[in-house]
């Protein structure tokens, strides 16, 4: 990899970036999907009117292991809830679900592309679950749908694992890889490192590579851009950075900073006024804090931080103390 360069300039135009709406997905993490449909609506005009290129509208769970009478139905993503709220979605933006290996009935749950609103499905796994995970994106391509992989928690898989995983999943159907920073452990330099270990393999089988980034260290932003710089060219994104726990990239900053005329961030600015700041008012609790910093930097799941600030805590001394017994 010698003579790497990056793709182009912070002050160039790169037709090849698409941006990706997470902020039902991730953010239903936060209020267990309980998104109003006017939230819902609003959300899908706000991207259109931004030049968003793909929005997730939520997951593909199982209700035989999740009880619906306890999550919103951003949850399931069933197909007459979904075309309540974009119809036959007639604008150029494409409509994606995320799927989680082993709680996803994706044979039951997943129809026909020509039968569904959705274009994309996104099949999330850890690297000891890529073999199923290639299952159901077998499955999903011959369904007619575009197809992800979201690889999570690769800060904690070793070098030789990585590259079997992208060797398996190069070989597969797959149309874009994701490099996801599940626990917002990494800094830019490993980003960078890793994003062109990924591109490696995405230009030997012609795979597009996305990022996914979360915001413990406050890094969510600067990780994409710098995965980007490198030719990542799938950027996700949430509206003020709602997302699991500390949050994801923020799609103002993001929208702010790519140069391709078509995204608009002026839509993205009301929308926080008239909907995200009711949602944080209502308790809707997202975004960075001292604990997720605690659980980035020492590259763990952020469940523990989340449980902390969900009892009131605000002894992080201790906290960090107890982490790195665990750790």
């Amino acid at each position: 990899m010698t003579n790497v360069q990056r793709k182009g300039s912070l002050l160039s135009f790169r037709p090849d970036i698409k941006v990706l709406d997470a902020t039902l997905r991730d953010g239903g993490l936060c209020n267990n999907f309980q998104f109003s449909d006017e939230f819902a609506k609003a959300l899908y005009a706000m991207n259109v009117e931004a030049g968003v290129d793909y929005m997730e509208m939520g997951y593909k769970a199982s209700k035989a292991l999740f009880d619906p009478s306890k999550f919103g139905k951003y949850k399931f993503c069933d197909e007459k809830d979904l075309q309540a709220i974009v119809g036959e979605n007639k604008s150029d933006m494409k409509l994606a679900v995320m799927a989680d290996v082993g709680r996803t009935d994706f044979r039951k749950d997943i129809g026909e592309k020509k039968d569904s609103v959705l274009d994309m499905v996104r099949v999330a796994c850890y690297i000891n679950e890529i073999p199923r995970a290639i299952e159901m994106i077998e499955y999903c391509h011959k369904k007619g749908y575009e197809t992800c992989a979201n690889v999570m928690a690769v800060s904690k898989a070793s070098e030789e694992e990585i590259a079997d995983a992208l060797a398996m999943l190069g070989q597969s159907p797959v149309d874009v890889i994701y490099l996801v920073d599940s626990y917002g452990s990494l800094y830019p330099e490993q980003v960078a490192k890793l994003t062109l270990r990924y591109l490696e393999y995405g230009e030997k089988y012609k795979k597009v590579i996305g990022v996914h980034a979360h915001n413990n260290q406050q890094l969510a932003f600067g990780n994409t851009i710098e995965a980007a710089s490198w030719g990542a060219s799938m950027l996700d994104m949430t509206v003020n950075g709602i997302g699991r726990g500390a949050g994801n990239c923020s799609s103002e900053l993001l929208l702010g900073f790519l140069k391709n005329p078509k995204f608009r961030i002026e839509p993205v600015l009301r929308f926080i006024s008239e909907y995200m700041l009711p949602l944080r008012e209502a308790g809707v609790v997202w975004g960075y804090d001292v604990p997720y910093l605690l659980t980035g930097r020492l590259n763990m799941h952020p469940s523990s931080a989340i449980a902390f600030i969900r009892a009131g805590r605000t002894d992080y001394d201790a906290f960090n103390g107890e982490l790195t017994e665990k750790d």
